[in-house]
């Protein structure tokens, strides 16, 4: 399993955790039992989050796939399928996720991003095949205070590249935070196709036909905190 998530968190004076002011890591001194909880600050140019979740201990990333993605993907003679522990079903994509932490600001005030933190989902993927060859974007991960996901390509099973700007993450619809039972859940980010992402699979599969922006669909993210 690939362990790309491996920077310890700080806690800044604000009571805010702060890596670099965009993403969080895991550290193994962290608490046994995570929660949800509300950070409270008297003063500070960071405001206090809403929500904090040090160690998310499970759940997944679900996209639901807008149809001109699934009609591109039809035109280019593209058959998508997944990889590893990832499902396809109904029009949904899910990749569980696999180790993170998110820290989530009110959406009306003046702190952007709002959203920061990192989500592993190491050990699956989405597959894409035409004739005899097949791309596979797998080991996601997702950083919503930059609004990317990377991930790794493998093409025909060999890895073409590492760690890559697969996917363009727009919030512009994101819902307010939810919470129902053990879960977090985050949901009405758009997924896009990205310039590197567009490149690679046109180059790949002979076409000029992958642009930009495509919309993949709307993600889903629930993240298990206790």
């Amino acid at each position: 399993m690939r362990k790309s998530l491996k920077t310890s968190i700080t806690l800044a004076t604000t009571g805010a955790l702060v890596l670099g002011g965009a993403a969080f890591g895991i550290s193994s001194a962290q608490a046994s039992t995570p929660q949800i909880h509300t950070v409270s600050s008297s003063s500070s140019k960071i405001p206090a989050p809403v929500a904090s979740v040090p160690e998310v201990l499970g759940g997944s990333t679900a996209v639901k796939l807008d149809s001109g993605f699934t009609d591109a993907l039809t035109a280019l003679k593209l058959t998508p399928g997944v990889s590893g522990d990832a499902t396809l079903a109904d029009g949904s994509v899910s990749f569980p996720i696999t180790a993170g932490s998110v820290t989530y600001w009110s959406p009306d005030g003046n702190y952007k991003p709002y959203v920061q933190g990192l989500l592993n989902h190491d050990d699956s993927g989405l597959t894409l095949k035409a004739g005899d060859t097949t791309v596979t974007l797998e080991n996601f991960v997702v950083n919503p205070g930059s609004s990317k996901l990377y991930g790794d390509v493998l093409v025909n099973g060999k890895v073409a590249a590492s760690n890559a700007y697969l996917f363009e993450l727009w919030g512009g619809s994101l819902k307010p935070l939810q919470l129902e039972g053990d879960n977090a859940i985050l949901t009405g980010t758009t997924v896009h196709v990205s310039e590197d992402a567009a490149g690679l699979l046109n180059k790949t599969f002979g076409t000029d036909a992958v642009k930009r922006g495509l919309l993949v669909g709307t993600a889903t993210i629930t993240a298990q905190i206790k």
